[in-house]
């Protein structure tokens, strides 16, 4: 192995430059901004649905900011966002540099996109069904989670999964410039220095990432899929 892969050896397992702590903070880097940037993205692809028009909580004005915001924030380059919004993160974390001060570009980069991804997946409910709710009595945030939110279910698990799956691609980009993890592994232990045994150790580590996220999600949204038919 020292002769096929020695750069990957040398940097070794632990340290600040190993490769347990890159898988550490590509973890660290996937799983917060997954959690604020999915509830963010949540909460506007929710109210894209229920405030446009026909939603059952139709307002113009407030469809049309939230619109625009989710599209500015979908149109701008992550790595032209990164720089951005740096005074924000300085505010927020009180840095710019580094691993967690990483989390407030990626949470608001993957944001835009689930939102949409989101308004997709509740789109695909068949209104009728909200009409039924309707007639019933249903109050709006009972349309909202027991229509909207659990009839999109399998549709929404599918969504997440893609979100994730690029979230780990923005993990990487970030990396790249100094954020850490296997991305900055890649590039500045691997391509930098020509040591391309390292950039493809660092490729594949990501590919396997990418793959165990697949794989959950397909499952979980095959799963929920039975259980709603």
């Amino acid at each position: 192995m020292n002769n096929l892969i020695p750069n990957v050896i040398q940097l070794g397992w632990g340290g600040d430059n190993g490769w347990g702590t890159s898988i550490i903070q590509t973890i660290y880097m996937t799983f917060w901004p997954a959690i604020f940037g999915g509830i963010l993205g949540l909460v506007f692809g929710v109210a894209l649905v229920i405030t446009e028009p026909g939603g059952i909580l139709e307002n113009r004005v407030v469809f049309n900011i939230v619109d625009k915001v989710v599209s500015i924030f979908r149109a701008i380059p992550f790595i032209i966002l990164l720089a951005f919004i740096a005074p924000f993160t300085q505010l927020i974390v009180g840095t710019q540099i580094g691993t967690t001060a990483a989390l407030v570009p990626l949470s608001l980069g993957v944001f835009a996109f689930y939102a949409r991804q989101v308004q997709v997946a509740l789109e695909s409910v068949d209104h009728g069904k909200v009409e039924a709710a309707q007639a019933i009595g249903a109050t709006n945030w009972d349309i909202i989670t027991d229509v909207y939110l659990r009839e999109s279910r399998s549709e929404l698990v599918r969504v997440s999964t893609v979100t994730l799956i690029s979230l780990v691609s923005l993990t990487a980009m970030a990396g790249a410039i100094g954020a850490g993890g296997l991305g900055n592994t890649a590039i500045s232990y691997g391509y930098d220095r020509f040591n391309n045994d390292v950039t493809l150790v660092a490729t594949l580590l990501v590919l396997l990432f990418v793959l165990i996220i697949q794989v959950i999600g397909d499952f979980l949204a095959k799963k929920l899929n039975h259980q709603d038919r």
